[in-house]
Formats: structure tokens, sequence, C-alpha cells
């Protein structure tokens, strides 16, 4: 039984979170969009975050996403894949409005493709690895020039930016130095001659650090615990 009363006050808490984090770095809190990530939770919690004035939702894996995409087809809501996306799924993307995990110009190619014979618009996000963790995906940064190059013949999934998945850490604030490297990233990349266009977008934050990344520039802050609750796996 989902409780959407709760998920209402979680998510107000969330959004005077972002304010005030926002208003710390004399930030517009506009600037910042609260993606809702909604994976092991069903179609009825987002319907209830939707309800609420919730507009993005993130899940990690793309047959868990298309269910829900399909169950809540009524609801004017946009749709990020946040997990890893593997090159043999990039055909069923074409329901999605951003992918933030594209770690290869392959990848994102193939993505291009699968947004053109849907007749979408998706956006991407290059998933930057700097921990070099080897449980996680991303591109190292000297890959990123490449990526960034062949992005450029997209027709209908351009990149708009990066995203990062730091360490766990315990002390959200152990997590500013991956932000501010980011930054930093994205400044060479400009430096590189990358268009601007196409780093517009910071994805970082998640419901332990979320506020910390927004004091370092996130744009895309994705929450999931910290609105719809802990989580329950069923292990097969």
């Amino acid at each position: 039984m989902i409780d959407s009363a709760a998920i209402r006050t979680r998510l107000a808490d969330v959004r005077a979170r972002i304010e005030r984090a926002a208003g710390r770095a004399r930030r517009d809190p506009a600037s910042v969009r609260l993606v809702a990530v909604s994976k092991t939770f069903p179609a009825d919690a987002v319907r209830a975050a939707a309800d609420a004035g919730q507009l993005d939702f993130g899940e990690n894996k793309v047959q868990e996403a298309l269910q829900k995409i399909e169950q809540t087809s009524d609801l004017p809501i946009r749709w990020h894949l946040v997990g890893h996306l593997q090159s043999n799924k990039t055909k069923k993307v074409g329901r999605f409005d951003m992918i933030h995990s594209v770690d290869d110009a392959a990848l994102a190619a193939k993505v291009d493709e699968a947004a053109r014979a849907a007749g979408r618009r998706i956006e991407l996000l290059a998933q930057v690895d700097l921990a070099r963790e080897t449980t996680k995906h991303g591109a190292a940064e000297d890959a990123l020039p490449a990526i960034f190059d062949a992005a450029r013949a997209a027709q209908a999934a351009p990149l708009v930016g990066l995203m990062l998945l730091p360490p766990a850490v315990d002390d959200p604030d152990a997590a500013r130095p991956y932000f501010r490297e980011l930054r930093a990233v994205r400044e060479r990349l400009l430096a590189h001659g990358v268009d601007a266009f196409m780093l517009r977008e910071l994805s970082m934050g998640m419901s332990h650090d979320f506020e910390v990344a927004v004091e370092e520039g996130s744009t895309l802050v994705r929450v999931g615990t910290a609105i719809f609750g802990g989580r329950s796996y069923v292990r097969s």
C-alpha cells in the first residue's frame, strides 16, 4: 500500500532542502531539476509523486522503466534512465527523455539511431569515471573529447552534459571533491573546444548528498529514498 501523503511530505522536504542549498550557493533554485528515482517502487508511487507536482522520474533498468512508462502513459511526466545502459538494450530506449549513463561514442550513436527510429529527441549525458571504481561504469576523462566529437553528428540524441557517481561515503561532504572535479572536467572540455550547449547539465547528487551537489553546481539531482522511502530488494 502506497502512502501518498508520506510521499508528498518527503517530496516537499526535498524541494525545500534543494532551495536552501541553492540559496547557500547563491543559485536560482529553478536551475536545479529534481529527478525522483522510482526504482523498485510501483507505478502507484510514481502517480503519488506526480500528483504532488513531480515531473521528472528516473529508473535504473530499462525493462522496469518501460513497464512503468506504460502504466503511467496518461501522466505528463518525463522519464530518465539513470542506470547503466547495455548496448544490446539501446533499441528499447525510445520512450526515455534523457539517458544519464552514456560512456562511449558507439553507445551514443546507437541511442541516436533508436531515437530517430522512435521519432523522439533523447538528451544524453556522458557518465564520467573519476574514482576508477571497478564496480561502476563511466568514461575516463581522456576518453571524453572523442565522445563529444562523435556526438556532434547526432540527429536525435544530443549530448547535453555530464553525470557522476562518486564513491559511497557516510559523510556527504566527502563527496564534495568529486563534484568539484566534475565541474573542473567541464571547464577542461570547454577549453578543448566542446560547445557549451553540450555541457549545460551536471547530473550529480543522490539522496544522501544532493545538498552538497547543489552547492557545487549540480543541475540534476537523482533522489529516490528521500522521496519514496527505504527499498526492499527481493533476492532471486
